[in-house]
């Protein structure tokens, strides 16, 4: 339910136009509340804490200033939106963020006018309200405003930067504010990186840039040549005092700041001045992720998504517990430094992912060896490329939502040309509450079209650590590894490190008139519905595959020979994947036998709890069972 907390004017505020009725000394007041507010609903609903609480009066200052929904605003990456969110009519709701059946932790078109674009993986937003405004320039004149924020790191992203150079030419309606607080959910990294910190930090071009601006009576007093004036001005000032121009103003953007962007009286002001500038302009803000939150200003990585925590101390509550498995991550973490530490070939590699992949491990003990490139998908790709090119066994680990934005680059530069990259897929599957953007449902289905290629997914712990001693072994060309988001089942996983053979499944149990194909995670739904059925006196085979390329053609042709009756299990789309795969054997083999595919049905799936959607899709445990009785039923 709705937290009961005095909020003595957010309480007004059922969409901008309220907000736009209160004065601007109100507005701190207002910033304070709405900051209350997302501490009291994340510490006990857990999801994206500090980046929002970073953009709070940014958020403010964008909606008092411009007219959204008229003026279109959209929000990069999504982490930063929750005060957003809670302006434009969902506040009521914002107690279902990110749960079944509830609001969205992302902005989401179809959910609310306000959400102009929807948005989840990253450097996105500079290009969508570019196409924005170039659509209302050519339908309506230009009328709008078109607002892209963008930040949590995203700027690093090449795509922003490709955007930028195609909206400089524009003469578009075109505002990017780049919210900067120098840290995406790990801390940015790069030339960028650097450049913004010089610009920030040199106290000596802001000060003289600021007092050169006032007395030339600001940006709008004296009409166009005092602006020439000022830029060119500025443009010396910051080849002189910080010795390179400005990267904006070189894609042609107007810049302006930095700015403080927790002045929300200033930043309106501002912005109100700055909207009445013509083509495309950047404001630079700098703001502090974890705002107002002492716990997570200290600790920003930490409190990115602490989970549930103590609204008042910022103390993470734990769930009691006695032993639990590790998470498939930290064994991922663990095993590359066991295996680096045997095999000087091998190097790390992660777009900007190194604490939630866990390669922050090997940084700590092997800095020269892991490399944190950035929110650059197809970079890490190619850069992993051509480690290998030149001998080097790279294990690349990228999300598998976040693995689509670098699918040539697989093709093209690693599987056409056979280097031996090894890609460690992480969050493969439903990933939980942060629903359909991040849901990693593809990457068996697109992977399996491309020749070259060795995929596997393991069903336990102990098994990816002997999928990652295989796939660096000499010779073995480029190997994928995918696995869950979460925690596996046995806390015994730390086994010697076994070679498997590409290509080989394992009969976990035999059976009568029925198989269970798995491949991955699920597969331990599948042995406990197999345990279910046997109290029942139901006998059901089961395969672990273990390898979706190439497959173990050997196994399949015993279990149709032996069963005419088969149910495949994955958490990939069931277009393509597993399923697919065995039909596609069953064709030429002219083998004759009833196959039921479980796995993410051909649409989007929402958000919730990961045993929520597993059993939404029906390949959890309860699902495989009903799916086995029906089948020996009909």
């Amino acid at each position: 339910m709705t937290p009961q907390i005095p909020l003595k004017l957010l309480n007004k505020i059922n969409s901008p136009a309220d907000l736009r009725l209160l004065r601007e000394d109100e507005l701190p007041l207002l910033c304070s509340e709405i900051r209350q507010f997302i501490i009291e609903v994340i510490s006990s609903n857990p999801g994206h804490l500090g980046a929002s609480l970073g953009a709070v009066e940014l958020a403010v200052a964008i909606h008092y200033a411009f007219n959204t929904p008229v003026d279109k605003l959209i929000w990069d990456v999504g982490h930063q939106a929750y005060a957003h969110k809670i302006i434009t009519g969902r506040r009521d709701a914002f107690h279902t963020n990110r749960t079944y059946g509830g609001i969205s932790g992302f902005p989401k078109m179809s959910e609310n006018e306000y959400d102009a674009f929807g948005v989840g993986h990253s450097s996105t937003s500079i290009s969508a309200a570019l196409g924005m405004a170039t659509a209302a320039r050519l339908l309506n004149g230009n009328n709008e405003q078109h607002i892209a924020v963008i930040g949590d790191g995203a700027m690093t992203g090449g795509m922003a930067m490709e955007a930028l150079n195609n909206a400089g030419v524009s003469n578009t309606n075109l505002l990017v504010i780049l919210n900067d607080n120098g840290i995406a959910i790990d801390k940015n990294v790069g030339a960028l990186r650097e450049y913004l910190l010089d610009i920030v930090t040199s106290r000596a071009y802001n000060k003289l840039k600021d007092k050169v601006w006032k007395m030339m009576g600001g940006n709008t007093s004296y009409g166009k040549n005092s602006r020439a004036v000022v830029k060119q001005i500025g443009n010396a000032l910051k080849s002189t005092i910080l010795n390179k121009s400005n990267l904006f103003e070189a894609f042609n953007f107007r810049y302006f700041g930095p700015v403080d962007g927790h002045d929300v009286v200033r930043l309106t002001k501002l912005l109100h001045d700055i909207r009445n500038i013509p083509g495309p302009r950047l404001l630079h803000v700098i703001t502090v992720k974890g705002k107002g939150f002492e716990k997570a200003e200290q600790d920003q990585i930490l409190y990115h998504s602490p989970g549930m925590f103590d609204k008042t101390t910022g103390e993470i509550i734990e769930k009691p517990c006695k032993s639990l498995p590790p998470k498939y991550q930290h064994v991922f973490g663990k095993t590359i430094i066991e295996l680096a530490e045997k095999n000087p070939k091998i190097v790390g590699v992660t777009p900007a992912m190194p604490s939630g992949c866990s390669l922050n491990m090997m940084m700590s003990v092997m800095p020269h060896r892991a490399f944190d490139v950035g929110i650059a998908e197809q970079h890490a790709v190619t850069f992993s490329a051509g480690m290998a090119a030149r001998g080097l066994i790279p294990f690349c680990n990228i999300y598998s939502s976040f693995m689509q934005r670098a699918y040539d680059q697989v093709i093209h530069d690693v599987a056409l040309q056979g280097l031996q990259v090894v890609f460690c897929l992480d969050r493969g599957g439903l990933v939980g509450e942060d629903g359909p953007t991040h849901h990693g449902a593809y990457d068996l289905a697109y992977f399996r079209a491309i020749p070259g290629l060795t995929i596997a997914a393991p069903m336990n712990e102990a098994e990816l650590r002997h999928l990652m001693y295989t796939a660096q072994l000499d010779g073995k060309g480029p190997f994928v590894i995918r696995y869950p988001r979460g925690r596996g089942l046995s806390t015994d996983w730390k086994k010697p490190f076994m070679e498997i053979t590409a290509g080989t499944g394992r009969k976990l149990r035999d059976g009568e008139g029925v198989a269970i194909l798995s491949i991955g995670h699920p597969g331990n739904f599948a042995a406990e519905a197999c345990d279910i059925l046997q109290r029942d006196g139901i006998l059901a085979g089961h395969y672990d595959m273990r390898f979706l390329k190439p497959l173990d053609e050997q196994l399949l042709h015993g279990v149709f020979k032996k069963y005419n009756r088969i149910v495949t299990v994955e958490d990939g789309t069931i277009n393509g994947g597993l399923g697919s795969a065995v039909l596609e054997f069953m064709a030429a083999g002219n083998y004759q036998a009833r196959v039921v595919r479980l796995g993410i049905p051909d649409e989007f799936i929402t958000q919730g709890k990961p045993e929520e959607l597993y059993a939404l899709c029906g390949f959890d445990t309860d699902g495989i069972v009903r799916t086995v009785r029906s089948m020996l039923n009909s």
